[in-house]
């Protein structure tokens, strides 16, 4: 008879978890204040919130990366210390990180057996951590091969090893940190299936994301922060997708933004052929050829490492092409230095906005003139011109709803949504022919995420060729008019946005060509 104080894996449940009064302060800042917060068996409890509203520090206190300041946390009804992630791994929680902990080198098995004691002392046992690894991945439905080198594995076959690294140390309780911001969406559909047989097992588990439709789906509760403050908590019945966004930023939040009708014009970006090595020593891109146009955003899908990066840098000058051409406006600009390519009103958001985007040491004035501060009225006879320096910072700032104390706070000490706009403003200002965007609303919230979004439809409308790289599908259905799926360092297929749906675009971007799998 099953134990009904016991998961289906030997651990003892956890039949509820509560954090009370919880407050956390760094100088300057309050990043938590009194919050309270509870998660129990056999539910998923969603927590929301925009960049800063405390959430990742709330969930670091849980985890023993932090301690609080002031409040109490309670298992089962008991107040429990929690003072480093060791101890929170005894007392049965786990946390599944966005990004992976693992070994590229190593295999399933050594990954999960990494930093264990052996039961044979100074002999490994991996014999016996492959068989209690099948016999997780049976009991929670994940496929996985505990010889698999970790290298070897998909994004989505990686995070089953974490969950199973987490099983494996007795996780009863998990929290996920934005598990699905890297999956396709067969690999996010794959996921919930686990996360339900685990609540079915009387798992406890708490869910971070971005997401919202992806919180209604899978979510029974979902809590809300905002300013390091606990809004309150409603039952996902009670609720809609459009209630928690308002919640959240405290307005009224526009998630798809109205787009309107731009006749394409001429074919301002065109890639033939494209061929260029990775930083791995394999091929980035093999053969890839698309066309941009004026008054249209073209979104590349697909799978993080899929030659995005590379796409991005060959088209910017940042990387040499090997093979092919790409042309800017009929000028053919292969291989061209980042500055020419400035020159002909080429504009580049980054993925990176911290090493590529901006100079963290300089402020926001002299971020905001990088591209120009050679030119007039910029520069004279050498020397820069602060004041008009100051005046255009200004007028961007105040356009673009910039953050910042001053346009001399250094760029540094901005959020990340804040920096997002000073290099979009920046490179936005230059009313340029052609926008390359790579992942432009990556780690910001949702009242940044729809001002970037917006910015980019502005572009559009004014007649710029977008092309848009992101991983974030809803972003690219939202955002494009046509949409090619990268996969491998090839483009698998160019569809036009009202052909494409969720599925088709995630088997394209699995490397499943529609027609193999129609046979």
């Amino acid at each position: 008879m099953t134990d009904p104080h016991r998961l289906p894996s030997g651990q003892a449940r956890i039949e509820r978890l509560e954090m009370r009064g919880v407050t956390k302060r760094f100088p300057g800042v309050l990043a938590n204040d009194r919050v309270d917060f509870d998660v129990k068996s056999g539910e998923v409890h969603a927590l929301l919130g925009e960049n800063g509203a405390g959430k990742s520090t709330l969930m670091k206190i849980l985890y023993g990366l932090y301690r609080p300041d002031e409040g109490e946390i309670l298992l089962n009804g008991r107040p429990v210390t929690i003072g480093s992630p060791t101890d929170s791994i005894n007392l049965g929680i786990g946390m599944i990180h966005q990004h992976f902990m693992l070994v590229q080198t190593l295999t399933v098995a050594e990954n999960v057996a990494l930093g264990l004691p052996s039961s044979r002392g100074l002999l490994t046992d991996l014999d016996r951590v492959s068989k209690r690894i099948l016999e997780l991945a049976d009991i929670y439905g994940l496929k996985i091969d505990p010889s698999a080198y970790i290298w070897q594995l998909s994004v989505g076959q990686q995070q089953r090893v974490e969950i199973i690294k987490a099983l494996y140390r007795g996780a009863a309780l998990l929290i996920l940190d934005e598990p699905t911001a890297v999956l396709t969406p067969q690999e996010v559909d794959e996921l919930f299936a686990i996360m339900r047989q685990m609540t079915r097992d009387g798992h406890a588990l708490i869910f971070i994301s971005h997401k919202l439709h992806e919180v209604v789906e899978i979510s029974q509760r979902v809590s809300v922060l905002r300013d390091g403050r606990k809004i309150g908590t409603k039952m996902i019945a009670e609720t809609t997708k459009q209630d928690l966004a308002n919640w959240m930023v405290g307005r009224e939040v526009g998630f798809v933004p109205d787009r309107g009708e731009v006749e394409r014009g001429e074919a301002r970006l065109t890639l033939e052929n494209v061929s260029c090595g990775s930083d791995r020593g394999t091929p980035g891109l093999r053969g890839v050829s698309l066309e941009v146009c004026s008054g249209e955003i073209l979104g590349i899908a697909g799978v993080s490492g899929n030659g995005q990066r590379e796409l991005a840098e060959s088209v910017t000058g940042l990387r040499k092409v090997t093979g092919g051409r790409v042309w800017l406006e009929g000028e053919d600009v292969t291989n061209l230095l980042p500055a020419e390519l400035t020159e002909r009103r080429l504009s580049y958001i980054p993925e990176e906005r911290m090493r590529d985007g901006i100079i963290k040491e300089f402020s926001v004035a002299e971020n905001m003139i990088l591209r120009e501060h050679h030119k007039k009225p910029y520069s004279r006879a050498g020397f820069l011109n602060l004041g008009e320096i100051s005046r255009h910072s200004q007028a961007l700032i105040q356009k673009y709803q910039v953050k910042t104390p001053s346009p001399e706070t250094l760029a540094k000490n901005l959020s990340g949504g804040n920096i997002q706009k000073v290099v979009i403003a920046r490179e936005l200002s230059r009313s340029p022919r052609v926008i390359l965007a790579a992942q432009p609303t990556r780690g910001l919230d949702i009242g940044a995420t729809e001002y970037v979004r917006q910015q980019l439809i502005e572009q559009r409308q004014a007649g710029a060729a977008i092309l848009l790289i992101s991983e974030d599908l809803d972003e690219i259905l939202a955002l494009s008019d046509r949409i090619a799926v990268i996969y491998e360092g090839q483009i698998m297929d160019i569809l036009p946005r009202e052909e494409a749906t969720p599925e088709k675009l995630g088997l394209l971007m699995a490397g499943v060509k529609e027609e193999v799998v129609a046979g």
